[in-house]
């Protein structure tokens, strides 16, 4: 990648950037391209030079926090910890990505609320993809005796079910901090996967 490429990926990550942020503010369907071309301080016309259209830049503003969150979530994995702690550890990264990035962490729950078909499928894989880095904590979890989960997949749908609701009542003025809410979450789930159902 030379000088000139390597400027207009940085650009273009910039604009990804501040889209998540306008977004996280204003919601998917109030924000608009003049709103996140205002953030940048370059005109509308400007943006579309690097993205047609709403749709894609979300799509792209997706697949880049979705991509980091899996990065992450990889580390964790692969970290030389037990498995308790690399569940704990990866409960409160999804729960950190779920509050930090609410609206378009939403986005990545109910792909087809906004997205187009062609994009569903790859958005769909990666989604997959990730949950199944939790279905290998739990294994080795099993594997190692320190979970009890007769119902692997069920268990793993649990912990993504309860975390990914967070960001529907989560308000930064509530009572608990994010950090509260990640060890609320990671102390009861942990629980249910030491015992059977």
């Amino acid at each position: 990648m030379n000088l000139r490429e390597q400027k207009a990926a940085k650009k273009r990550e910039d604009i990804l950037r501040s889209a998540s942020l306008v977004i996280s503010r204003q919601g998917y369907h109030n924000a608009t391209m003049e709103d996140i071309a205002a953030e940048l301080l370059m005109t509308k016309g400007a943006l579309y030079y690097y993205f047609k259209n709403k749709e894609e830049l979300l799509y792209r503003c997706h697949e880049l926090i979705l991509t980091e969150a899996k990065e992450k979530m990889v580390a964790i994995v692969e970290a030389d910890l037990p498995p308790v702690e690399k569940m704990r550890k990866a409960i409160r990264h999804h729960i950190d990505v779920a509050i930090r990035e609410k609206e378009v962490f939403n986005l990545i729950v109910k792909p087809e609320t906004t997205f187009s078909k062609d994009n569903i499928p790859e958005i769909i894989e990666k989604r997959d993809e990730y949950a199944e880095l939790f279905d290998r904590i739990i294994n080795e979890g099993v594997e190692r005796g320190d979970f009890d989960v007769p119902e692997k997949k069920m268990a793993r749908m649990i912990i993504l079910g309860a975390t990914n609701w967070i960001q529907v009542w989560y308000s930064p003025e509530g009572k608990y901090s994010p950090e509260d809410v990640e060890e609320i979450y990671a102390e009861h789930l942990l629980k249910m996967l030491r015992k059977t159902f």
